[in-house]
């Protein structure tokens, strides 16, 4: 019994973490005022990325430098390759006071949800 309880534990933490990465399961309306972030990095960034979207390399700082100077009350949409970074970029930003910010996980799960191209 003594060893099934770690387990149990370990399994329920990880279903918790991939619930809070994955990508919303309704399709997200984008407005004129809504601000799509992609937090991977600049190569990844010109590879290919949401239309409309404005990199902030989450890993090279760039999302923590730039937080003084987004508006907390806009609406954001983030997103990454795997829906890893997006989670900690919505985690770091709501933590800073923003309040409309959704996490649409991986680039893929984004264009779908979003409706809008990936363009390179």
């Amino acid at each position: 019994m003594s060893r099934l309880f770690p387990a149990l534990v370990g399994a329920v933490a990880l279903s918790l973490t991939l619930v809070g990465c994955a990508a919303p399961a309704e399709p997200v309306a984008v407005g004129d005022d809504t601000i799509i972030i992609d937090v991977r990095t600049p190569s990844e960034y010109v590879d290919g990325h949401l239309d409309g979207a404005v990199s902030y390399d989450l890993n090279g700082g760039e999302l923590a430098a730039s937080l003084d100077e987004l508006d907390p009350d806009a609406e954001y949409l983030v997103y990454c390759a795997s829906g890893n970074r997006s989670s900690q970029a919505t985690r770091l930003m709501v933590d800073a006071g923003f309040d409309d910010v959704t996490d649409l996980g991986s680039i893929d799960a984004a264009a779908e949800a979003t409706g809008l191209p990936v363009v390179r």
